[in-house]
């Protein structure tokens, strides 16, 4: 540990990222932890720090909000598809000379058993739908207009919070959080008759009950692939985050490692 302050900007949005400022706060409690959320989901969780909501104004005023508070350390732990936030978060970082690191949470693998047609786009997922598919949309409240075009499919969307969009009136809207068990999520595709599962490759076991219930039944997946990050320092793990935290905040200048 240095005995110099330090200041870590954590860019949070996953449960992963909660965890993190959590354990950040008791491991390092010399240092200032800011943990930063969009402000796109209302319900905020209570960290046991000061938190900071609202966007930053894109990578120039990321950089200047750095400058101004002197960060150390930005810690990228947004969701693995929030491809603009992690971009300029990688910018400024470049053009401070700060050091970054992602907190990347491990993809799904599919099983021999699995049925998936894994895209690269969700107009992509979208377009390879097929007419009269009824498919389970859980890919966010932001990107469902991108399939509302799609009037010779049904679709039950599932979101945290209502979409902006219109939806065609045979679809269906209904509320999830996860984590949702397995067998709720076979009772759910059951009783809708659903025949595809269109959903992002986003990790972790909170969301991973309806990637079992689809391998159950035998549906069809459309795992929508995730982007590539930008460069910078990684770790899959908590544990391998506060460890890269606790070198990148001890030195000046590291090469970028890929956690084991």
């Amino acid at each position: 540990m240095t005995d110099r302050p330090k200041h870590i900007l954590l860019l949070a949005g996953t449960i992963e990222a909660r965890q993190l400022a959590i354990k950040l706060a008791e491991v390092f409690p010399e240092h200032r932890l800011t943990p930063s959320f969009a402000g796109v989901v209302k319900e905020l969780p209570d960290l046991g720090v000061p938190v900071r909501v609202g966007g930053f104004g894109g990578s120039e005023g990321l950089a200047r909000y750095c400058q101004e508070e002197a960060v150390s350390l930005i810690i990228d732990a947004t969701h693995p598809y929030a491809v603009q936030m992690s971009q300029h978060a990688s910018t400024a970082a470049a053009s401070l000379a700060l050091p970054l690191l992602h907190l990347e949470r491990p993809a799904w693998q599919p099983s021999k058993v699995d049925i998936w047609q894994t895209v690269s786009s969700i107009s992509d997922a979208a377009s390879e739908l097929p007419q009269g598919a009824r498919v389970l949309l859980a890919i966010g409240r932001k990107e469902i207009g991108k399939f509302s075009h799609r009037s010779d499919i049904f679709a039950l969307v599932r979101t945290i919070e209502s979409p902006d969009c219109q939806l065609p009136e045979h679809w269906n809207l209904i509320s999830g959080r996860p984590p949702i068990t397995v067998s709720d999520e076979v009772q759910l595709i059951e009783k809708y008759g659903v025949t595809h599962l269109v959903t992002k490759n986003s990790g972790g076991e909170r969301s991973f009950a309806k990637i079992a219930a689809a391998r159950q039944l035998g549906l069809k997946v459309i795992m929508i692939d995730r982007p590539t990050l930008p460069p910078g320092h990684s770790a899959t793990s908590i544990e391998a985050a506060l460890r890269e935290t606790d070198l990148l905040l001890n030195q000046d200048c590291r090469q970028p490692v890929q956690d084991d």
